[in-house]
């Protein structure tokens, strides 16, 4: 098959990504073969591939927002052509207090999908059949792809958040994740507030319905009951912050950050406002995200990028040069 291989991480600029014919996964107890019809670019994916996240596997085949149709089971629960999607969690062990309790997310040895075992820059990925989620019907898989990763993480996000129908909720970056959270939002009669960097970005952001849409160093015209910052940048979280009244909470969605800035206690997070860390996401987050995705006809803004194409894919995530999502087509 062919695939896309990491051999060791490096600049994306320097193109890491080699496109070379591997041998196609084996199947095994549990698993499920997929024939990939496309993989979403996460800027996960980005940070693995550029070594800010330390190496578990090498050679690796990254990417973790796969959808595509099942080529061979080894269970009779999801026979051939049975439309999945698989996401950056790709298996749990299943008996830590984490995974016990229904935090799944948290579980003490996970297997991520693109990262400790190979992913979906490839013609053929395996999974743990118990972790691919069915795909809706009203979704074609350039469209479904971005959902499985960018579009579970936005939605966990807003739980994380706290954020109940009504709100006042900020964006802060307007990426792959928000341009899909702020149709969940939109949804549940929120007041969208955006801050990013880029006029292509804020362009979109008004397209989709945002209520106010200011630059990166903005502060939006409100207080914010809830934030979600979607950019690996500290200052952004201090940006959130202050603009969060008493008792709100700001979600931090990003797997890596790269510091936040001493601030001010008494004027910052004084009040019972709060900060908290998205981590992953479980597999009820995915079926309740995609059964909204399609009761609201969720559509996302994608880009294609054939698998030779692929490290331009990421250096165009990483410029922020697209608006909404970069997908990988077989």
């Amino acid at each position: 098959m062919r695939a896309a291989i990491l051999n060791s991480p490096g600049n994306i600029s320097l193109r890491p990504l080699e496109i070379v014919q591997a041998p196609q996964p084996e199947l095994r107890p549990g698993h499920v073969l997929i024939r990939v019809r496309a993989c979403g670019v996460c800027r996960t994916d980005l940070h693995i591939v550029e070594g800010e996240l330390p190496p578990r596997r090498q050679p690796l085949i990254p990417g973790h927002q796969i959808a595509g149709e099942v080529a061979d089971r080894s269970t009779p629960a999801l026979p051939p052509g049975t439309r999945v999607g698989v996401s950056w969690i790709g298996g749990t062990d299943g008996t830590c207090r984490y995974c016990l309790q229904g935090s799944e997310n948290l579980c003490d040895a996970p297997t991520f999908t693109g990262y400790t075992v190979d992913g979906g820059y490839a013609e053929y990925a395996l999974a743990r059949s118990d972790f691919v989620v069915p795909l809706p019907a009203t979704l074609d898989d350039l469209h479904a792809a971005p959902l499985l990763c960018a579009g579970i993480i936005g939605f966990r996000s807003l739980r994380v958040a706290g954020v109940e129908p009504g709100d006042r909720v900020g964006l802060f970056g307007f990426g792959a994740a928000a341009h899909l959270a702020i149709a969940v939002l939109n949804a549940w009669n929120c007041k969208v507030y955006v801050s990013t960097r880029g006029a292509s970005h804020r362009r979109l952001a008004a397209t989709l319905g945002a209520a106010w849409v200011g630059g990166e160093n903005d502060r939006p015209p409100v207080e914010l009951d809830r934030a979600v910052t979607f950019a690996p940048v500290g200052d952004v979280v201090i940006a959130a912050l202050s603009s969060l009244r008493k008792g709100g909470v700001v979600a931090i969605n990003a797997i890596h950050l790269d510091h936040i800035p001493e601030f001010d206690y008494d004027r910052l997070l004084w009040g019972e406002r709060q900060i908290r860390s998205v981590a992953n996401m479980t597999r009820a987050d995915a079926r309740d995200f995609l059964q909204i995705a399609a009761e609201i006809g969720l559509r996302p803004k994608v880009t294609a990028f054939p698998l030779e194409h692929v490290n331009e894919a990421l250096l165009a995530l990483k410029s922020d040069s697209i608006d909404g999502a970069a997908v990988i087509t077989l």
